[in-house]
């Protein structure tokens, strides 16, 4: 008796709503979470559920292949035996919030009786969790399929801004070769004095490193040049002298020399005895 009555202060404690059905599904037992829930949701007594056909309501469900229906045929293979176990999910939601629960039936370990034990687990937080992170998978999906869309179409616009800079670029050198270097190849053969014959060969040669990669080939080097370093490098790479740098840019011959020891410290050329000129040149 001191036994029976510590097994139903276990089953009492459980959380698990358990229910005891006969062999034609009659509820003959069930423990306190079970009559507490019962409670809870509004049934009247007795809240133990004890003498109600567990079988017939779940056949009660009008939808041929309902849950209920599922529910009811595998009780009756657990008592009869065909199946040692059966274990399913349903959703049992109440106008104010959403629930899952976790259903097994086992046989009732008696040899004298074809009785099984149906237990009621709330999953609810699982199913919450799983449905949260279903939706977070969607959500990322859907993000990640607008970033990839997004990334084709910054590709597209990528590669039209560069054939647009190559076209540009291919325009501004037609341009050049065609509209300005004739013009001033025939000024060459006038009657120039020495410094606007220096003037002219620098504005030609300035054109020609225009037309041509020297000038972001140096750009690229990212050494932090001045405008009037970059200007200097320009005129040695033509092969002025110090003295035509200087009447060109309107400087003194010891400005272009400090500026000549600048470029060569810049470039790491100090220490050694390459030509700045010849390494200018490289740069092509």
């Amino acid at each position: 008796m001191v036994q029976q009555d510590m097994y139903r202060v276990i089953v009492d404690s459980l959380s698990t709503h358990v229910a005891v059905l006969d062999e034609q599904g009659i509820i003959v037992e069930t423990n306190r979470a079970w009559q507490q829930f019962a409670r809870d949701n509004g049934m009247r007594d007795p809240v133990d559920s004890v003498g109600f056909n567990y079988l017939a309501i779940c056949d009660a469900d009008p939808r041929p292949d309902g849950d209920s229906r599922l529910i009811a045929r595998a009780i009756r293979r657990v008592i009869a035996g065909d199946i040692e176990e059966f274990l399913t999910q349903y959703p049992c939601h109440s106008p104010t919030e959403k629930r899952w629960f976790s259903l097994r039936v086992v046989p009732y370990r008696d040899l004298q009786s074809r009785m099984v034990i149906v237990t009621h687990d709330n999953i609810t937080p699982i199913m919450l969790a799983q449905e949260q992170l279903r939706h977070q998978e969607e959500e990322l999906h859907r993000k990640t399929e607008q970033l990839e869309e997004t990334n084709i179409a910054l590709k597209v616009l990528l590669d039209h801004r560069q054939r647009d800079r190559e076209q540009l670029e291919e325009r501004i050198v037609a341009n050049i070769r065609e509209l300005v270097l004739p013009y001033l190849e025939k000024l060459a053969t006038g009657q120039l004095d020495q410094r606007q014959r220096t003037l002219l060969d620098i504005a030609v040669n300035h054109l020609n490193d225009i037309i041509s990669p020297f000038l972001s080939r140096l750009a690229a080097i990212n050494l932090l040049l001045t405008p009037q370093e970059i200007e200097v490098a320009a005129m040695v790479r033509q092969g002025k002298s110090s003295q035509e740098i200087a009447d060109a840019i309107g400087v003194s011959l010891a400005t272009v020399s400090f500026h000549r020891k600048k470029l060569r410290r810049k470039l790491g050329l100090s220490h050694g005895g390459a030509n700045l000129r010849t390494y200018l040149l490289s740069l092509q």
